[in-house]
């Protein structure tokens, strides 16, 4: 596990928490676009400025820059053009976006025009709803999982952008409706800032309100803010007077529940939304397996066996995903869904995610492509795999045979970065899955080997009893949580 200071890894926990119960928003700046060869601001406007004979590099009011263009030429046809060359070519999504697109945050809001969010979004099998215009807040997409706010436009449409001086001081009558939904969202959600700079006039006046009406109660937020470093300036005198501008910015931005995470170089950013993901995935546990017998366990036993090991790892506050695996599937759910009713203040529905196979081909695609297809889909909602039993009955043969389909989960799980916990007591793939893992034991619990490894062997005893069993896998779990 990576190793972070205290305000970091303070906010890695908070932040897992909110993502668990569904109340995070990103807000995305032009930063967070830049990595991926998209231009800043200043970039944007350059030529802009040296059309009215200015010095882009010498000028920190940029809206006030397009203002003067727009006064002198009196149209918008060189901002117009500057956005659509700048911001329509195709690229990919950088790491950060990957990332968020693939944990469960539903609100996105940006003043950037370009469509990389979006696309994020699609690439993750999410169903995107964007909003760039006021009227289609009235609106919203059906079995929408995400919603990205453009709040001063979209690329495809540079006629409606948001980008002089005169956009922004009418912004609060033209765009009413999008100051509203921010500030909701800001009262009833987490929001993390990325690539942001706070120079903002459209959100200084959502932020300064909110902090009018709840003062020191209103909800907490976060940014990313680079640290100054030496190097970047060439005396002494100018290096102490930009550290401290940032330190009076940092304290300023707690005025609007904003904490700043000082960071030293902006590929920090990847490493602390990566361990987001991780921590946040190791509450999701993958369960394969499949048995058309259960070995040395009578069918009742296994069943309960199963039954009960979902039932604690609910208990325990995860979150189950499992493909519905011939003689496992029933009894996930059961356990499941019985940890759900048992407790229903507590627990929910959505700690159980099914996705039964398909069982016929369609369209030209073999139903092993098809199977293989799904599991990709399937199995990156999780941090930690179980495997128990897998075997299956060969179908020309009748006879009972390892079950390859949970040998490819294994690949799939640990390809993604999965932590396996092969349960070897129960036999079958399960057994032959242990003896992979045991061969190499720091290449798939690194960090957690010492802790983990000595479990892992007694989950070997096939004279465990059920309840033992459970138990360590719980003790596992638990350690790999830390």
């Amino acid at each position: 596990m990576a190793k972070f200071d205290q305000p970091i890894e303070s906010f890695i926990k908070k932040f897992v928490t909110d993502l668990e119960e569904g109340n995070v928003a990103i807000f995305a700046g032009a930063g967070m676009s830049v990595s991926a060869g998209f231009v800043n601001w200043s970039e944007l406007l350059r030529d802009i400025a040296n059309d009215l004979h200015l010095d882009v590099d010498r000028e920190w009011d940029l809206i006030s820059i397009a203002q003067y263009h727009f006064n002198e030429k009196r149209n918008r046809d060189a901002i117009n053009r500057a956005i659509l060359e700048e911001f329509s070519a195709k690229t990919e999504s950088t790491e950060n976006h990957r990332i968020l697109a693939k944990l469960p945050i539903h609100t996105y809001w940006t003043t950037n025009y370009d469509i990389l969010i979006e696309q994020a979004l699609k690439e993750a099998f999410k169903i995107v709803d964007v909003k760039y215009d006021k009227d289609q807040l009235q609106l919203a997409k059906p079995r929408r999982n995400a919603t990205v706010y453009k709040m001063h436009g979209d690329v495809e449409h540079p006629t409606k952008a948001i980008i002089t001086k005169q956009d922004f001081e009418t912004y609060h009558r033209t765009h009413e409706p999008f100051i509203t939904a921010l500030s909701s969202d800001l009262t009833f959600k987490t929001f993390l800032f990325i690539g942001f700079s706070f120079t903002d006039p459209n959100l200084d006046y959502v932020l300064s309100r909110l902090s009018i009406q709840f003062g020191d109660n209103g909800r907490q937020h976060y940014c990313f803010i680079r640290k100054c470093s030496r190097a970047d300036y060439k005396t002494e005198d100018e290096y102490n007077y930009e550290l401290r501008k940032q330190t009076l910015k940092v304290n300023d931005l707690k005025r609007y529940k904003i904490e700043a995470l000082l960071i030293d170089k902006y590929s920090q950013i990847t490493e602390i939304l990566s361990e987001i993901e991780q921590r946040f995935k190791k509450r999701t546990i993958f369960i394969s397996g499949s048995a058309e017998e259960y070995g040395t366990m009578d069918s009742h036993a296994a069943q309960n066996f199963i039954h009960q090991l979902t039932k604690q790892l609910v208990f325990n506050g995860n979150t189950i995903v499992n493909g519905f695996g011939l003689g496992v599937g029933s009894a996930v759910i059961n356990g499941a869904l019985d940890a759900v009713y048992e407790k229903p203040h507590k627990h929910s529905e959505e700690q159980l995610i099914m996705r039964p196979f398909p069982q016929f081909p369609t369209g030209d695609k073999d139903l092993k492509v098809l199977w293989r297809e799904y599991r990709y889909k399937m199995i990156p909602y999780a941090g930690i795999s179980i495997f128990i039993f897998g075997n299956k009955k060969d179908p020309k043969t009748g006879k009972i045979i390892i079950a390859n389909g949970v040998r490819q989960e294994f690949e799939i799980a640990t390809e993604l970065g999965l932590i396996p916990i092969p349960v070897a007591a129960t036999g079958y793939m399960a057994q032959q899955i242990y003896e992979i893992v045991m061969a190499e034991p720091g290449k798939y619990y690194k960090a957690y080997e010492h802790q983990v490894v000595p479990i892992i062997k007694e989950l070997s005893d096939p004279n465990l009893q059920s309840e033992e069993i459970i138990k360590k896998i719980i003790d596992i779990i638990k350690i790999l949580k830390t």
